[in-house]
């Protein structure tokens, strides 16, 4: 499936409202990223596009102080992201037009695992193996990352696994830093950066399985914190699995506040799952 397939991105003006927003054909959502003016006509809209493609989720990244107009439309706080726009709040607001994609079949086991992941204290420092050789990735690298993504996620929300697609990202601003070993890039991490919002997504984490337990992530992690606090990119979120116990511990012991969950979000594997989202003020200082 080539990029064009997953999504496309558009600009919607019109005389009472503007938006920014994603047509997710793959994960079968809508998700409006920004926006200005009257929200009731943005509501309406956005659910006719939602129509229009036969979308089942609806999000939009709210501001604070339009939260009861959402609500009134019939949406529904799922997460927060702090300082996501310029410094001020952005909520998760959603809806479903469809019962299945909004009753969600591993909640209490996502339930459970956040509870678990409180439970443990920051872990002392791993010494890496030597060996391993930690870099930014360059558009040379496209390749290879795309091969490791390629291993590690059969299913994935965006075309990762080639090359062209991951050059792409590089080329709209977005940061990878690698793990690499006898040649080959064993793990992988990157920043989504929007400088217009001043905010970072970090996402794209994948490790060989051979290579898990060392601590690579965690690593690779503080050295995008560090790339986004050396821009003045101070707000930094993930949107994790809920069912991976490793990936929602590494973000609590690095420092993450956990601010709720997607349902339903995002192909993953075999099967639509649930997102928790984690967001750290990284003006605050180093993890």
């Amino acid at each position: 499936m080539k990029a064009k397939e997953y999504y496309e991105t558009i600009k919607v003006v019109e005389e009472t409202f503007c938006f920014e927003a994603a047509l997710d054909h793959f994960n079968e959502r809508i998700r409006v990223d920004y926006y200005l003016g009257n929200v009731p006509d943005l509501v309406k809209k956005t659910e006719m596009l939602a129509q229009e493609y036969q979308y089942t989720k609806l999000i939009i990244k709210a501001r604070q102080e339009h939260l009861y107009s959402f609500l009134h439309a019939g949406y529904t706080i799922e997460a927060v992201v702090n300082g996501y726009f310029q410094g001020s709040d952005a909520f998760f607001v959603t809806r479903y037009n469809s019962q299945d994609r909004r009753n969600s079949l591993y909640w209490s086991k996502g339930d459970e695992i956040v509870a678990a992941v409180f439970k443990t204290d920051t872990v002392k420092e791993k010494m890496i193996p030597e060996g391993y050789i930690i870099r930014k990735a360059a558009k040379a690298d496209a390749g290879k990352l795309a091969g490791l993504y390629g291993q590690v996620f059969q299913i994935y929300p965006t075309p990762l696994n080639e090359a062209a697609y991951v050059e792409k990202t590089m080329e709209e601003g977005t940061v990878y830093w690698v793990y690499e070993k006898d040649g080959i890039i064993v793990s992988a991490a990157s920043a989504e950066i929007d400088f217009s919002q001043r905010n970072a997504e970090l996402t794209n984490c994948a490790t060989l399985e051979d290579h898990r337990k060392h601590g690579l992530m965690k690593e690779l992690l503080k050295q995008l914190e560090k790339d986004l606090r050396s821009q003045s990119v101070y707000c930094a979120y993930t949107i994790a699995r809920s069912l991976s116990y490793g990936m929602n511990a590494a973000f609590w012991q690095l420092g993450y506040t956990y601010t709720g969950r997607l349902t339903n979000n995002c192909y993953i594997f075999n099967k639509l799952e649930d997102m928790n989202v984690w967001v750290k003020d990284l003006s605050k200082g180093a993890s």
